[in-house]
């Protein structure tokens, strides 16, 4: 069998992203990781996670973080704006759903902004994107866009307007889809006038 600090930084050529848990699964010490931080093999994006120094990483990293960290929870709104390039918007914050009775992801980074999300509304239109190689729990497009409509309140009705002409000018919401999950979310007559606009 491979020494500690060989599987460690295995697992962190992997995966990307090691936390203290996937040692622990692996019967591994945690003091690997102190040692291998002293010796500049891995360093600390946050609170138990570690990197490969220098390693390439997407402007999503942020998103594959928070993922190990809380792999039910789901990158909405803005965030998730930002992920399918529908916005010019750039959130110093992370836009993330948890469920109502659940505990938030405490992180020393990104900053979170949390949102407490019903269990239908956190599985209903969600994708899984694999970003770093991690599985990130999203809101699809046009989930997205109703979201933003929803929440237009916290975001700002104009933030919702391009994301809906944007997922329009791109194709990558059919009107169809952005009816139907306006409909599911109680948001149709809100929406019903800017839809007809942009028909």
């Amino acid at each position: 069998m491979k020494p500690g600090p060989v599987r460690v930084m295995d697992l962190a050529r992997r995966n990307g992203i090691v936390r203290t848990r996937d040692l622990a699964a692996q019967r591994l010490p945690r003091v690997l990781l102190t040692r291998l931080l002293r010796q500049g093999a891995l360093e600390r994006v946050g609170r138990g996670l570690y990197v490969i120094p220098g390693r390439p990483i997407s402007q999503h990293m942020s998103l594959a973080a928070v993922a190990k960290k809380s792999p039910e929870s789901v990158v909405c709104l803005l965030s998730a704006l930002r992920f399918h390039d529908l916005t010019t918007q750039s959130p110093c914050e992370l836009w993330l759903a948890i469920a109502n009775k659940a505990r938030a992801p405490q992180l020393d980074y990104p900053p979170l902004r949390i949102l407490r999300f019903s269990n239908r509304a956190l599985e209903d239109g969600v994708e899984r994107h694999k970003v770093e190689g991690i599985p990130v729990r999203i809101t699809g497009i046009a989930r997205t866009v109703v979201d933003c409509f929803k929440f237009r309140n916290k975001i700002g009705l104009d933030v919702a307007l391009e994301a809906l002409r944007e997922a329009r000018r791109t194709k990558r919401a059919s009107m169809d889809q952005l009816w139907s999950f306006a409909t599911r979310f109680r948001m149709a007559n809100v929406m019903r006038p800017y839809l007809e606009t942009i028909a």
